[in-house]
């Protein structure tokens, strides 16, 4: 689970601006806050960020997958770190920091690092007790410290240096087969999903197997949100009939394993496929959808055939469900959940989210959207909600509507901020 993000000098970020998912003192809605008796401390599971457009709410959103692709994906030797630093920034080799504090099943962990295009400046890893801190290790001006209990690890000493210059010791460490710092690096890669507005498909291919037990889950929700689907359906292909390059098929063939699924899209057509490999035979199946015809039949279509916000809702639900299992430990990060859907649509997603929530759940929903219908203190906590606004030097900060000395629990949040009491609107001449 997220505690905090931080981030500075990245694209419209200028200055430091953080996201808290730790609770306040506030007590509305406290069945389903995460507590952490050993830290003293509450969770949030929810996050919802507003603002007006070109308020920073994407480059949020954007921040976090840089983070995720350094650790993760990393660097080649030859190549410039991708980092977009504030554009009016009068110092153009002044790092960008980017720092997380995360709950990794009952620890703590602060990790961070700070970058220009060209190099590490500075990277640290902290573990986080109730009355102290243990760093683990500090990296900066190319120098390595680490904790009193890892100095003597001669593998952590050769791994350091080995380490290029762009590129996270974390990461390298893991590439070497190092195993201390993995819990980091296993969150962003395995916890921590990502969702932008043009995602093209759910994370989580297997839901289209008739065995997982949320497939039937999906299709129950599909017919109860008005979307007319009765359900979705795989529709087997040969492999090699797919309509994709030759060169395509052949690293589908070296890269799927036994029990794997990945997503195909044609984009010429807009055609999206599921290969998987069973008993050692690629398998391949065509997303279709099916609806029920007025004589109890059903009509197959393809899924270009279905509206833009059927669609969507193919392409969220998946997550939703996840999210909302009582064995998941992920954090899903959706940008404009509210694309393309009807506003009593995306209050069904969140809702359907927050009614699985409980004090034993480990699971986080963080979501940017224009939607208002959201800002309601029936629905989120006043801690839970939270504005990105931009000044007039282009800068964005984020804060939340606890905040708000004013924002009384029963007060109407949204018609203060449609008057523009709290911020975070757009600034229209007239």
């Amino acid at each position: 689970m997220i505690l905090k993000f931080l981030v500075e000098n990245w694209l419209s970020f200028k200055k430091e601006a953080s996201l808290s998912m730790i609770g306040s003192k506030e007590r509305q809605h406290g069945d389903r806050i995460v507590h952490l008796p050993s830290m003293q401390l509450k969770v949030l599971p929810i996050a919802v960020i507003y603002g007006g457009n070109a308020s920073g709410k994407t480059n949020f959103f954007k921040a976090l997958s840089f983070m995720k692709q350094l650790i993760v994906q990393g660097t080649h030797p030859d190549n410039f770190i991708p980092v977009e630093p504030f554009f009016d920034l009068k110092e153009p080799d002044h790092p960008s920091r980017f720092e997380i504090t995360l709950l990794i099943d009952e620890t703590v962990y602060e990790y961070g690092f700070s970058v220009t295009r060209h190099s590490v400046i500075e990277e640290k890893l902290i573990q986080v007790n109730r009355s102290s801190e243990k760093v683990l290790y500090h990296r900066k001006n190319n120098q390595p410290h680490f904790s009193p209990s890892l100095a003597k690890d001669p593998a952590l000493e050769f791994a350091f240096k080995g380490t290029r210059n762009n590129q996270l010791f974390l990461t390298n460490t893991v590439s070497q087969n190092i195993d201390a710092f993995r819990p980091i690096y296993d969150w962003f890669k395995i916890q921590l999903e990502l969702i932008a507005p043009d995602t093209r498909f759910g994370p989580f291919e297997l839901f289209l197997d008739e065995g997982n037990p949320l497939y039937s889950q999906m299709n129950k929700l599909l017919s109860q949100l008005d979307t007319g689907i009765s359900r979705l359906g795989g529709e087997s292909i040969p492999f090699a009939n797919l309509p994709l390059p030759e060169t395509s098929k052949l690293q589908l063939q070296q890269t799927v394993k036994e029990g794997m699924a990945v997503r195909v899209l044609n984009p010429l057509q807009n055609d999206r496929f599921i290969v998987s490999r069973k008993n050692g035979e690629l398998i391949a199946k065509k997303l279709v959808t099916y609806h029920k015809k007025t004589d109890g039949t059903e009509s197959k279509f393809n899924i270009d055939q279905e509206s833009t916000g059927s669609q969507r809702i193919i392409n969220l639900l998946p997550a939703i469900l996840e999210a909302s299992e009582s064995s998941s430990k992920r954090t899903f990060v959706i940008d404009e959940i509210d694309r393309s859907l009807h506003t009593l649509l995306t209050r069904q997603l969140v809702e359907i989210f927050l009614s699985s929530c409980s004090s034993e759940n480990r699971s986080q929903l963080l979501v940017t959207t224009h939607d208002v219908l959201l800002m309601d203190q029936d629905l989120l906590r006043r801690d839970e909600m939270w504005l990105a606004e931009r000044d007039a030097a282009g800068g964005s900060s984020l804060f939340s509507f606890s905040d708000f000395k004013d924002v009384r629990y029963d007060k109407d949040v949204r018609k203060s901020y449609l008057e523009g009491r709290l911020g975070g609107i757009p600034r229209i001449d007239a």
